[in-house]
């Protein structure tokens, strides 16, 4: 997918668990019909809504036009819509009795006519991961032609992960599972690969020699309010950095893949994460926003972190002594996404030094429509050689018709069902994130408390200095 070849699925059987839960409504069903308008759905496919909730298909379709109307870019209405309507089925299941599941998926596959592929969806939580793994296999849902894919967190250690790497490979092949994280689908992070290994002029400033210092910076605005349950099982670093965070940084990271397929992508991606250092505790942030143990169902003392910053150093000759800074955090100034590169001064010092003066950097911003910021130093306008700074944007927007921009969850369900994991994560990798993750886990630093509204405790300045963070934007 990476090369711009356009490939069209096969028939498909999608089967949605948890359809009547948050993620499908505001993401899978509005995706799903979004990628019916932009014609890339199968030419023949069923969508099997599935859940504990007692709903007949009219009620599901009933649902999945709130949905739509409430959460799509495109409303439901016209020739598309009714396509897509039609092909909308709903069973009821609870593991591990799938047997209304498994005969909804029977009748989908006899009314195509042929042997399509299934694909499992499982938008669930994960304590419930378990028993929907082992029901799909136990109840004839998981053949050579069937393929699951798995929303984060993919366990929450080590020995948790690799148990469940073992369930799922009791049931599925590897090259069936497609762990999702739905970050890989932004088309900004996928444009970091295209900015560094399609461009001259980048490609070679991208190691140690010229790059001072990395940052992944997702703040967010948001509290935890409506996921007090699942944010004090899991806290700021198991949502956010060992998923999200750590996988962008394979992709800033990563050596030239050797060819853009989907191994040796995730081969490049694995080198990275193997030659990250074990997490210090010491070089790790945690914070808590004033308030949160207020929370109903927060414990008087948790200890669990809205807010964390961490150090990551990769140990290889690219990247030997270069920082890796990554923060992200609940009730923030802002709602961002960026990745900075901040770059080493010039060798040649014919320019006095000034601290107000920037440059030197390069800026993903990773929203959806993103921008990249070039900052460098030019000469102002006058008499006399002072310097200051300039900057080149580019923006999806200004570039680029935005009918051809698919969401993150729109770009991987398509993948998914092209059959194609390049965007995927692969078992070998999540474990070794985990690794890296363990004397972190193993003796976590006490939470610092800070007011919402604002960036953090001191000490997030003080894991940078001398640096310092892109945001809140200073240039």
């Amino acid at each position: 997918m990476l090369t711009g070849e356009h490939r069209h699925p096969t028939d498909h059987v999608v089967v949605l668990f948890g359809a009547t839960g948050d993620l499908a409504a505001r993401k899978l069903i509005p995706g799903l019909f979004h990628l019916e308008v932009a014609g890339l759905l199968p030419h023949h496919f069923t969508i099997i809504g599935t859940s504990p909730v007692a709903l007949d298909r009219d009620g599901f379709l009933a649902h999945a036009h709130d949905v739509v109307e409430r959460f799509g870019r495109n409303q439901p209405h016209g020739r598309h819509w009714d396509r897509f309507v039609a092909r909308l089925d709903y069973a009821v299941s609870s593991p591990p009795d799938l047997t209304a599941l498994a005969a909804a998926v029977e009748r989908a596959k006899v009314g195509m006519g042929g042997d399509p592929d299934v694909l499992h969806y499982l938008s669930i939580p994960p304590l419930a991961m378990d028993d929907c793994v082992t029901a799909i296999g136990a109840n004839g849902l998981a053949g050579p032609k069937a393929k699951v894919i798995l929303e984060k967190p993919f366990g929450t250690d080590l020995a948790s992960a690799q148990a469940l790497n073992a369930l799922l490979h009791s049931v599925f092949a590897e090259e069936q599972i497609y762990r999702i994280d739905h970050f890989l689908g932004k088309e900004d992070i996928q444009n970091v690969l295209a900015f560094r290994f399609a461009n001259r002029m980048f490609a070679p400033i991208w190691d140690r020699q010229h790059i001072a210092h990395v940052q992944i910076d997702v703040p967010e605005t948001l509290g935890v309010e409506t996921r007090v349950g699942f944010y004090e099982e899991t806290g700021a670093f198991r949502d956010m950095v060992v998923t999200h965070l750590f996988q962008a940084l394979g992709f800033v990271a990563m050596e030239p893949p050797a060819e853009f397929t989907a191994a040796a992508l995730a081969d490049a991606k694995h080198d990275v994460f193997a030659a990250m250092a074990p997490l210090d505790p010491e070089r790790v942030v945690r914070g808590q926003y004033e308030g949160y143990r207020a929370l109903d169902g927060v414990p008087a003392d948790s200890d669990t972190e809205t807010l964390v910053a961490v150090e990551v150093l990769i140990d290889n000759d690219r990247w030997r002594g270069v920082p890796f800074h990554l923060r992200t955090g609940k009730q923030m100034p802002e709602g961002r996404r960026v990745i900075t590169l901040t770059l080493r001064p010039s060798d040649h010092d014919l320019f006095p030094a000034s601290d107000d003066v920037f440059g030197n950097e390069i800026v993903f911003d990773i929203a959806e429509p993103g921008w990249i910021r070039v900052y460098f130093v030019s000469k102002e306008p006058g008499p006399t050689m002072t310097l200051g700074e300039a900057h080149l944007d580019f923006r999806y927007r200004d570039n680029f018709h935005p009918r051809a921009e698919l969401e993150a969850y729109e770009r991987l369900l398509h993948d998914a069902m092209l059959g194609d994991l390049t965007l995927f994560n692969r078992a070998d990798s999540v474990e070794r994130l985990w690794e890296v993750a363990a004397p972190l886990l193993a003796a976590p630093p006490p939470v610092l408390p800070y007011a919402p509204g604002t960036w953090g405790p001191a000490a997030i300045d003080e894991l940078v200095a001398p640096n310092s963070w892109y945001l809140p934007d200073s240039r």
